[in-house]
């Protein structure tokens, strides 16, 4: 790493720490560049706001979620096994991130409200494993052929979304949520298979 992207790094993890313990609204960023004996003006070189190191910690945990999506992608049980743990790994990994660092949920609201486009561009990368998904399932007799697969990712996506951030959107335990869960992904399975009926016609953009 050269010495901008050890600074910046510096500065995550400082930021990390502070929003961990006290939250993110309580951080500022004269805090974060104290913490890494650097003036509050200078952290400006390397970040533009408190908002932009907000995201840059999401990236980064992201990232490391795509990785483990490619690797499901990549397996090769049954396409159907493979979106149960796809969407069940989500769900268990933001759920226990937020269970050990509970101050992590209003960075991840705040971003929902003030970055809709960050938000956004998550579901379009995960949509793009999806399909992957969806084409190895169709290519195997496994899922109905499918004209509008990018569209039938969203839909999944709409239909799991309770699960993407579990503290969010519920109160329940974990092993409530994977119940739920299971039975929301069995009702995505039937739409799946060959024998469903539901009609495969585009859906109209908002």
């Amino acid at each position: 790493m050269n010495d901008t992207t050890d600074t910046r790094q510096l500065i995550l993890d400082a930021a990390m720490e502070r929003i961990v313990h006290y939250g993110y609204s309580k951080t500022t960023m004269s805090e974060i560049a104290k913490d890494c004996n650097m003036s509050a003006g200078n952290i400006y070189r390397f970040f533009a706001s408190k908002l932009d190191i907000a995201e840059a910690i999401a990236r980064k945990f992201n990232s490391e979620l795509y990785q483990t999506y490619a690797g499901i992608c990549r397996q090769s049980d049954s396409a159907a096994d493979r979106l149960r743990r796809f969407f069940e790994f989500s769900m268990v990994r933001t759920f226990e991130a937020f269970e050990e660092k509970d101050k992590l949920i209003e960075l991840a609201e705040t971003l929902s409200d003030e970055r809709p486009l960050f938000f956004n561009e998550q579901l379009a990368q995960e949509r793009v494993y999806l399909v992957q998904i969806l084409e190895a399932g169709m290519d195997a007799g496994e899922f109905r052929q499918i004209e509008h697969k990018d569209e039938t990712a969203e839909m999944i996506q709409a239909a799991m979304m309770k699960f993407r951030f579990p503290q969010m959107f519920s109160h329940l335990t974990l092993p409530k949520l994977k119940r739920e869960q299971a039975g929301v992904m069995n009702l995505v399975l039937a739409g799946l298979s060959p024998g469903a009926t539901i009609p495969d016609r585009k859906i109209d953009k908002l």
